[in-house]
């Protein structure tokens, strides 16, 4: 089984993804053009310096050899001049041939029509705003995508190989063929327009060297890692990953949770997880120039009362939580309200702690 993965994975490298047929065929083209003006400034030099020919003259006569259109020599020459234009006309060909060849295989391989594609990728790309990167489509970055897609996010997908890219394209996805370490890559899909990158990649080595690129380019960017091992665990979160999440740890957690209390998981992973979820969670970030709540309590708020949300927590804006908040709670400038309850519920609560602001939620509800 592990043979038959690594050889596909060997056939996915081999294979030559859309975006660099396109680069190579396009850099094909521009040096056949560049040897065809090269020959042309040879022959035209050639005749204008040695032959003592006019510019003009000297310009025509090279076009005419070129484009064999057998008009006769501008003027006599000499057996020097004749080995040249002989010279020249061999030189002709092989660009112009080259040029023809390299034409060919961009109509073949539809160059103009993927070229359109990547112009409108490219204008797609430049359109989003406040939006979430995730690098790498695995079976991890496909079950990300999956519940971004369900939250109505705007997020875009950056993966190296061929196979992962043809199904997130297949998927209606945006997705971009590109290596996510570099910051080419990251700048392409606006890296400083950003909200949140997703480091999801096969390897604890290129989640590190994203993470570090990521930070670098946007150092306000939110950035979320997948590590293997504890060590690798350390080691983003040195790069500055605000969080880490090992699959493994993670995994074996909720299932010793889905064994000891088993209805408590259920209800927790459908509030969390699922496109037919009747309760949702929400965060909600208290700004002085929004909120008019700012300095009550939550019983003067009267949030539970005028929504029917529930304030779950509250996490200070110097990172204190408070589990459970009584009625006596003040509500702070930077707090973020933890808060469950209905598309309704929600949308109404956002209504109440931000009414003077219209704000593009991800589900009727949602203040993000």
């Amino acid at each position: 089984m592990k043979g038959l993965r690594h050889r596909k994975r060997r056939r996915a490298k081999r294979q030559v993804g859309i975006e660099q047929q396109y680069r190579r065929i396009q850099e094909s083209l521009v040096q056949g053009i560049g040897l065809l003006l090269g020959v042309v400034l040879t022959g035209t030099a050639w005749y204008h310096w040695v032959e003592g020919w006019r510019l003009l003259d000297a310009l025509y006569m090279t076009v005419i050899t070129l484009a064999s259109v057998g008009f006769m020599e501008v003027n006599p020459l000499g057996d020097r001049g004749r080995l040249f234009t002989i010279a020249l006309i061999l030189m002709g060909i092989i660009s112009l041939g080259y040029i023809v060849n390299r034409f060919t295989e961009a109509m073949i391989q539809g160059y103009f029509r993927e070229g359109l594609r990547l112009r409108r990728l490219q204008r797609v790309l430049d359109e989003l705003t406040n939006h979430y990167i995730l690098c790498g489509f695995g079976r991890m970055g496909q079950q990300i995508a999956q519940e971004f897609e369900v939250e109505k996010v705007p997020f875009v997908i950056a993966d190296t190989e061929l196979e992962p890219v043809k199904l997130a394209s297949e998927l209606g996805y945006v997705v971009v063929q590109g290596n996510a370490t570099l910051d080419e890559t990251l700048v392409r899909m606006g890296i400083d327009r950003a909200a949140c990158l997703i480091a999801a990649l096969p390897s604890d080595a290129e989640n590190l060297y994203t993470v570090l690129s990521a930070k670098t380019l946007n150092p306000q960017i939110r950035a979320i890692a997948r590590a293997s091992t504890e060590e690798a665990l350390i080691k983003l979160q040195r790069a500055g990953a605000d969080v880490v999440i090992s699959p493994y740890i993670t995994g074996g957690k909720r299932m010793a949770a889905a064994a000891l209390r088993p209805q408590v998981i259920d209800f927790v992973d459908g509030i969390l997880s699922g496109g037919d979820r009747t309760f949702y969670m929400e965060e909600f970030e208290l700004d002085p120039a929004n909120c008019p709540h700012i300095g009550e309590t939550l019983q003067e708020a009267g949030l539970r009362a005028r929504s029917g949300a529930l304030i779950l927590a509250i996490r200070r804006a110097d990172g204190t939580p408070i589990v459970g908040p009584n009625a006596d709670t003040v509500l702070l400038q930077g707090d973020q309200l933890i808060s469950m309850g209905t598309v309704e519920q929600l949308r109404d609560l956002n209504q109440l702690l931000s009414p003077m602001q219209k704000k593009s939620l991800r589900r009727p509800g949602s203040s993000r």
